[in-house]
């Protein structure tokens, strides 16, 4: 079992590097299709106070453009080539250039999409839309952090936040490829609660006694968050555990196509300090 159809969302110069950076060496090792899909912005037409159309103006911005679009393939050609991976571009337009909207119909075929974290200093027309990716793809999305060091290909070390929702266990079944292959894989609950289906000390045994079946080497750890958030309690976890990849369900609603996130869920995308998988 493993994914053997990534799609990469390259939004920009930006982000790019460090999607491939992550993205080309999981396609490597698990000699998987790699598809990169990038989108530009339909051509804006500028035209004179008097309504003329200004030539030179839409012919820069259209250069412009398809600079940008050569550049983005160049690498990841040379990328892609010099790890001998199966690949692919996909090279899209839409009104706001935004390459994870294109991305969507792409998602859905795709085992595992890459995506880098937003990057709260960015331009705009370099942000993404990965609340799409999450609400609209039903496909496990992996975040790239915009800052800072990322493993892989292989994880040695895996955090799984797991609260017994349907969310959870989506993200913890479909992270199971990386699962399989880490050397130490917790399970963490935070604030677990009494009910009619289990005592709070043993909440998330279930699961990890279905992990352990695939041969995952896993253990439990409960938490009580105290004064502090439950998406700090998680990503201090991180740190002390000494996790390389976080797995997590996503939470949130929609309300008119506007996407909101619940509080762990905007904590972490916020924060992010290492790579995470998120489903739901």
């Amino acid at each position: 079992m493993g994914y053997k159809t990534l799609l990469a969302i390259l939004q920009g110069e930006d982000d790019a590097k460090r999607v491939l950076g992550l993205a080309v060496p999981l396609a490597a090792h698990g000699r998987s299709h790699l598809i990169g899909l990038h989108a530009t912005a339909l051509p804006m037409v500028y035209a004179a106070p008097m309504g003329a159309p200004m030539a030179g103006l839409n012919e820069a911005s259209r250069a412009f453009s398809e600079e940008r679009v050569a550049a983005l393939r160049k690498l990841f050609d040379e990328r892609t080539r010099a790890e001998g991976v199966s690949a692919e571009w996909r090279g899209m337009e839409n009104v706001s250039g935004d390459a994870a909207l294109s991305g969507l119909e792409s998602a859905h075929c795709a085992d595992l999409v890459i995506v880098q974290q937003i990057d709260p200093d960015a331009s705009s027309d370099q942000i993404a839309n990965v609340e799409a990716l999450i609400f609209e793809t039903g496909r496990p999305v992996l975040f790239v952090p915009y800052a800072g060091r990322t493993n892989g290909p292989v994880f040695k070390r895996i955090l799984v936040a797991w609260n017994g929702t349907r969310e959870s266990a989506r993200a913890t079944f479909d992270a199971l490829p990386f699962l399989k292959q880490a050397e130490a894989v917790e399970v963490l609950t935070v604030d677990a609660a009494d009910s009619y289906k289990q005592d709070a000390p043993v909440a998330g045994a279930e699961i990890c006694a279905a992990l352990a079946r695939h041969d995952v080497q896993v253990t439990l750890k409960s938490e009580t968050s105290g004064e502090l958030p439950a998406g700090e309690v998680i990503e201090n976890r991180v740190s002390d555990f000494g996790a390389e990849l976080l797995v997590m369900g996503a939470y949130g609603h929609s309300r008119l196509r506007q996407f909101v996130f619940g509080g762990v869920t905007r904590t972490v995308l916020g924060s992010m300090p290492v790579p995470t998988l998120m489903a739901r």
